[in-house]
């Protein structure tokens, strides 16, 4: 299944992400290893050797050689191996990322005839000029961020360092700011609303349930659809706590204990009431005719947010599975919270994403609002 050119081999897309015994014959491991955390597509280069600056830090061969000479079968081998070791150490959305970036890049390498693994700088940079036509510049980001995960797997030189992705990525900035979008908030206002526009069926009932406890919890979404009824522990005086057992920022699975308002107990224990849920996942589908599936993946929780401010009247173009959480962490900051307080209550590590999710509110407080309201 190997194809030969003068002694040195090679393989095609096909052998390896349609044959798993042309891995096993040739590497005696198998391909489900690899493209468990990579679409590999051309995983063999077609330049058939690769020169590589070694070092300790960066390079399996060690500091003893200057130049390793890499082979189809050395990357493949390589990529085999890391998967292997990297095997639960990453959370299941950011394989997902890896795995979706890394095949868009080699589609797009193999429709214009050039490498993907190992790529050339020339190459990345022009894939992330091509891509900055269409995509976000984040998305972008975190395309080339993927790129460079795939060549240090596999211990070649990262390709995402060179001068021309460098200057490729300072166009991304200049032409499109490196500011992100922000999801639209759903604060106490907008909650408001939905509470008075929802109507009393089962999905209704859960809608307005994960609505709240996304809320309280200032939940990631894939925070909120992976709550257990066993996470749940109700208070006497009408409030509950749950326990996060794993968050984005917490993949060590240390866990955090989160309170649950009375308004937001109240509306979780009429959701699995109704719908007779007594272990297991807390939010699942329903279907049309009121039977109850299995849990909500993360990405249903921005499509029933846009139901809900739908039905509300509220502008849903940018409502996402993020609203919730942006928009308690808006109506924290307009109570007086501190920073520091606000960070804690979100699970933040960083500044950064509160600091903007609160800037209109702080800029109402400003020297220039403090300034016209002593002026009356």
């Amino acid at each position: 299944m190997w194809r030969g050119s003068q002694g040195i081999w090679r393989s095609t897309r096909a052998e390896i992400g349609r044959d798993p015994a042309w891995f096993k014959e040739s590497a005696d491991v198998d391909i489900g290893v690899i493209i468990t955390l990579f679409d590999t597509g051309t995983v063999t280069p077609d330049n058939l050797i690769y020169q590589a600056l070694s070092n300790s830090k960066r390079h399996p061969l060690g500091t003893d050689i200057t130049t390793a000479i890499v082979t189809a079968d050395d990357i493949t081998e390589r990529l085999a191996d890391y998967a292997r070791q990297a095997d639960g150490a990453f959370s299941e959305n950011t394989v997902r990322a890896i795995r979706a970036d890394t095949a868009i890049f080699t589609a797009w390498c193999r429709e214009r005839g050039l490498e993907a693994l190992p790529a050339a700088p020339e190459t990345v940079a022009a894939f992330v000029d091509a891509m900055a036509e269409t995509r976000k510049p984040a998305t972008v980001r975190r395309y080339a961020a993927s790129i460079a995960h795939l060549h240090r797997a596999a211990g070649l030189t990262d390709a995402t360092k060179g001068n021309a992705v460098k200057l490729a990525m300072k166009r991304l900035g200049r032409q499109h700011g490196s500011r992100q979008a922000q999801a639209a908030p759903l604060g106490e206002m907008a909650v408001q609303r939905v509470l008075a526009t929802t109507g009393g069926s089962l999905i209704d009932h859960r809608d307005i349930a994960l609505l709240m406890v996304a809320r309280d919890m200032l939940a990631r979404r894939s925070e909120v659809v992976a709550l257990q009824v066993g996470d749940i522990a109700y208070g006497d005086d009408g409030s509950a706590t749950v326990l996060l057992r794993r968050s984005k920022t917490d993949q060590a699975g240390e866990g955090a204990t989160l309170w649950l308002s009375p308004r937001t107990t109240a509306a979780l224990r009429l959701w699995l009431s109704e719908a007779g849920i007594t272990d297991g996942a807390v939010f699942r589908s329903v279907d049309r005719g009121g039977n109850v599936g299995g849990p909500l993946d993360p990405g249903d929780v921005g499509r029933r947010f846009k139901v809900l401010a739908g039905r509300a009247g509220l502008e849903v173009a940018a409502i996402s599975g993020h609203s919730a959480r942006v928009g308690m962490a808006q109506d924290l900051v307009a109570q007086g919270a501190e920073l520091a307080a606000v960070m804690q209550a979100g699970r933040w590590k960083s500044p950064a994403m509160p600091v903007r999710y609160a800037e209109r509110l702080t800029a109402g407080r400003g020297a220039v609002a403090q300034l016209y309201a002593k002026m009356g």
